[in-house]
């Protein structure tokens, strides 16, 4: 998914104002602001991180949730090829369906349950459509795992996993889509301690989630309120929970349908990053000329562009935005702003 605002610039692309303190010290939410996606036909999504003070959660660097939308009557997610470089798209669907091409020649769909997942290393181009035959609603989150020195300019890879770990604990069923939850594990990659899971937890239930001591963990509700720590979490925000924890309480209210939400958490990062535009690198510098590779490819294609060309789109390339006239400053995971 490419992030499609006017002005990228690190700043721009922040959630809104941390809540004030919750009575739990070590909790932070994280409000959601909304971003259009996709163009001249954007959608809008609620963006939660990275957030003004804190803008990463292990090394889950960028969550964006959208729908539920009803896409029968229109063209619902047209995100155009665009590139990426030093970090990994997670892409999860609660409901609908996404197609995912890219320059490697990966051709998949996307349905609920499954998962699209994508390290862009050194430099990848892809672009993300709902297919004509699409069910009516459209409902996911796409998140950003930024890259550590050691993994950030390799060899672009896609994979698909459609058979993930499922489990349950009382009231909830998890799906471990990264990482590893009370010893479930996923085989997709992570090139850092993490873990990311879907947990659908029944009307009016109250569970417990176990958590990983050594993690900061954050948790992100894609459909229904949560409640925990003192907060009321509304679908799109998310709830910062701090390093240090076993385990977690929550509840949903009593609805029609169980509530969807998303469990994230890592060690935490410790590499400063510079994050515009669809880009996650160092320093300007590194930004800059992946930009400069991106517009070279997209304006005189031809072998040996860094980014490729997206396979079987047909679609124009997305043009990268102008760069700001100050030098992007690499930024630390959090900081007080007080």
């Amino acid at each position: 998914m490419s992030n499609l605002e006017t002005h990228p610039v690190e700043e721009s692309v922040c959630g809104g104002e941390a809540a004030p303190a919750a009575p739990d010290p070590d909790a932070e939410l994280l409000l959601p602001r909304e971003v259009p996606l996709g163009g001249p036909r954007a959608m809008l999504v609620r963006r939660a991180l990275p957030g003004k003070h804190r803008r990463m959660i292990g090394a889950w660097c960028f969550a964006d949730v959208y729908g539920p939308d009803d896409v029968s009557a229109g063209e619902g997610m047209q995100v155009p090829p665009h590139p990426h470089i030093g970090l990994q798209t997670v892409s999860w669907l609660v409901r609908g369906s996404v197609h995912h091409r890219d320059s490697l020649g990966s051709d998949r769909l996307v349905r609920p349950g499954q998962l699209n997942l994508m390290s862009a290393g050194h430099g990848i181009a892809h672009s993300e459509r709902t297919p004509a035959d699409a069910p009516a609603l459209l409902h996911g989150a796409q998140l950003w795992v930024a890259l550590p020195d050691g993994a950030r300019d390799g060899t672009p890879v896609f994979e698909h996993h459609a058979d993930l770990p499922v489990f349950e604990v009382p009231g909830a069923r998890i799906t471990v889509i990264v990482g590893e939850v009370a010893g479930h594990r996923s085989a997709a990659t992570a090139h850092t301690p993490l873990v990311g899971a879907e947990v659908l937890v029944e009307p009016g239930a109250r569970v417990r989630l176990p958590l990983d001591p050594d993690f900061e963990h954050g948790v992100l509700p894609l459909d229904a309120p949560v409640s925990l720590l003192g907060h009321r979490v509304e679908a799109g925000a998310l709830l910062y929970l701090g390093q240090g924890r076993t385990e977690v309480e929550l509840s949903v209210p009593e609805s029609a349908e169980p509530a969807h939400l998303l469990l994230l958490g890592g060690e935490p990062f410790t590499e400063d990053l510079v994050m515009w535009w669809n880009f996650v690198g160092r320093d300007h510098d590194e930004i800059v000329a992946a930009r400069d590779a991106w517009e070279a490819g997209r304006t005189a294609p031809g072998e040996g562009r860094r980014f490729g060309e997206v396979i079987g789109d047909g679609g124009a390339a997305l043009p990268a935005p102008g760069l700001p006239n100050a030098r992007l400053r690499s930024r630390p995971r959090h900081h007080s702003g007080r």
